[in-house]
């Protein structure tokens, strides 16, 4: 009976729901787990993921064999199914410069993702004045962990377009006409496609907004 006890007070205490009808629900911005410290239930689910792909990518890689077995054959299977996924959308030059960033920004947001099926994600954590405070929240559930990831790709957008087809062919595809046009319909066409292009540049500029908050 004791024991039993002590099991029921810990769900109470730590589920949040320790005070009779006390609700709560997961705020929108990640919150300190000490106050004082600033360490977010989203930073620690963040060091837990990159902890584990890290763990992984080590034991998958400590004894490599050239006919891979076990983790490592299952290590060179996703790596090599990404690669082929991303060569036929992005061609195999523009792979092989990007795969770096597509493969870690995908694995890392995965097991993000899968981290949140964790039991107690969310559900676990403190009342503190009528204040829910979980202990875990999804890693994604962080504006300043989406925004980052977006912005770091906006960046790199735009360094890898600008790279590869030189800053009068990267303006040339937003801005100049597509096709042949002679007399007025030319003139009529640039003043259409440079309209069109300032559009093109207010929706790259807004693209990181939108994947931040889509992550979100």
């Amino acid at each position: 009976m004791a024991l039993r006890f002590l099991i029921s007070a810990f769900i109470l205490l730590f589920s949040g729901t320790a005070f009779a009808g006390e609700e709560h629900s997961l705020p929108l911005y990640a919150e300190p787990i000490i106050k004082g410290i600033p360490i977010t239930n989203s930073m620690l689910m963040v060091w837990f993921a990159v902890i584990l792909i890290i763990l992984f990518s080590r034991m998958a890689t400590k004894k490599m064999k050239l006919v891979p077995a076990g983790l490592q054959n299952f290590a060179e299977w996703i790596v090599e199914s990404l690669y082929n996924f991303l060569e036929g959308i992005l061609g195999k030059h523009l792979c092989k410069r990007t795969f770096w960033f597509f493969s870690t920004i995908f694995l890392m947001i995965l097991v993000c993702n899968w981290s949140g099926l964790i039991p107690g994600m969310g559900t676990i954590g403190r009342l503190d004045h009528g204040h829910y405070t979980p202990f875990l929240r999804g890693a994604n559930a962080d504006l300043n962990m989406t925004a980052g990831m977006a912005i770091t790709f906006a960046i790199l957008w735009v360094y890898w377009a600008v790279t590869e087809n030189g800053i009068k062919g990267f303006l040339a595809h937003i801005f100049a006409p597509k096709g042949q046009f002679g007399g007025l319909m030319k003139i009529f066409m640039i003043v259409i496609f440079f309209a069109v292009g300032l559009l093109e540049v207010a929706s790259i500029l807004m693209r990181p907004v939108a994947l931040t908050f889509r992550l979100y």
